[in-house]
């Protein structure tokens, strides 16, 4: 009875996360929409539907149009169609989904837009709250001695993440060099992890798919791209332009050399991009087969529900796993990136 409860419990936290905002069971719905409204940046943020009435946040919108100037308004307002010269691009459009305005021609034109969007929020969130949680740490190491006493609390906690990464930094990169590195590939784990986690939640404020927004990871392999080249010794750039190798090779693998560098941050940025992005579509699927079964009788729609709810609750299991070894993929590639850029000859 216990394990019954258990999943009831967690089917009532997992699915309202995941119903469709305007739409009942009854209602026939559209499953790519629903996936791809979860999965995809917003102006507003759905956290709830109780009956017919939803409970939305409307974010600011901040645009700057070529010919009126800045512009700041709530979302709320383009929900009856345009404000101000502003409205949603039309759905078959390039712009779906995104403020544009009409142009010369009445052709749709993209304004300049820095608006808090739902990732945006969700960045901000997240990022807050590890800087929380770092400082915490910090003043529990700036109040004791950590040769007289153990850490307790968020400090034991935090110090072998810390440790796990140092130590990584320091066979990768190597004894001299390693403690410059370490504060950026331990920010870059945290960072990760904690998004990676806070994205498997459903529930506000958390569950936005920062962490599979490939605008994010190719951010993150961007920083490690510049640390390693902005950073690295000349053995590495004479090993990529001047190799040591036969006079017949000497065109040919410096060409091999950039290519590879230049492969590295993609191969970062698609790694953590598509990892978490096919686990939200995945869970998203399963929650999906009880709305597809939802009108094919009482036996098969409860017993289907009972098997989408326990591989649901499967694959939560299997993202949190999935959240860990994507942030630490990330953090290893990254430290043997600059491993290499830091060689001696």
């Amino acid at each position: 009875m216990k394990a019954i409860r258990s999943i009831f419990l967690l089917l009532a936290l997992f699915l309202p996360g995941f119903l469709l905002s305007g739409q009942e069971t009854e209602a026939e719905v559209n499953f790519s929409e629903v996936i791809f409204s979860h999965i995809g940046d917003s102006y507003r943020w759905h956290i709830a539907d109780f009956g017919n009435k939803h409970v939305e946040l409307y974010l600011p919108v901040i645009v700057r149009s070529k010919t009126t100037g800045w512009h700041l308004f709530s979302s709320k307002k383009l929900e009856d169609g345009e404000y101000q010269g502003f409205r949603f691009g039309s759905a078959d459009g390039p712009y779906a989904g995104k403020i544009v305005e009409q142009g010369v021609g009445g052709a749709e034109t993209r304004p300049l837009d820095i608006s808090i969007t739902k990732n945006v929020l969700a960045l901000f969130f997240s990022s807050g709250l590890l800087l929380l949680l770092i400082l915490l740490t910090a003043r529990w190491y700036k109040r004791h001695d950590v040769y007289k006493e153990a850490p307790t609390g968020l400090a034991a906690f935090m110090e072998p993440i810390v440790m796990m990464i140092d130590e990584v930094a320091r066979e990768n990169i190597g004894e001299e060099d390693y403690a410059r590195y370490s504060p950026y590939l331990c920010m870059a784990f945290l960072w990760i992890i904690l998004n990676n986690l806070l994205g498997v939640v459903p529930l506000f404020p958390f569950g936005a798919n920062l962490t599979g927004n490939i605008a994010i990871t190719m951010t993150l392999a961007l920083f490690t791209f510049s640390i390693v080249n902005f950073t690295g010794r000349k053995e590495y750039y004479k090993e990529m332009f001047l190799p040591d190798v036969p006079l017949f090779l000497k065109p040919v693998l410096p060409v091999i050399e950039v290519f590879s560098a230049l492969m590295k941050p993609v191969s970062l940025t698609v790694r953590l991009f598509a990892n978490m992005l096919a686990g939200h579509i995945m869970i998203l699927c399963i929650v999906c087969v009880i709305f597809v079964v939802a009108k094919m009788g009482p036996a098969l729609f409860g017993s289907m529900t009972v098997v989408s709810v326990i591989f649901g609750i499967f694959l939560d299991f299997l993202e949190f796993l999935v959240s860990f070894i994507q942030a630490y993929v990330f953090t290893i590639l990254s430290s043997i990136y600059i491993g290499i850029a830091r060689a001696k000859e």
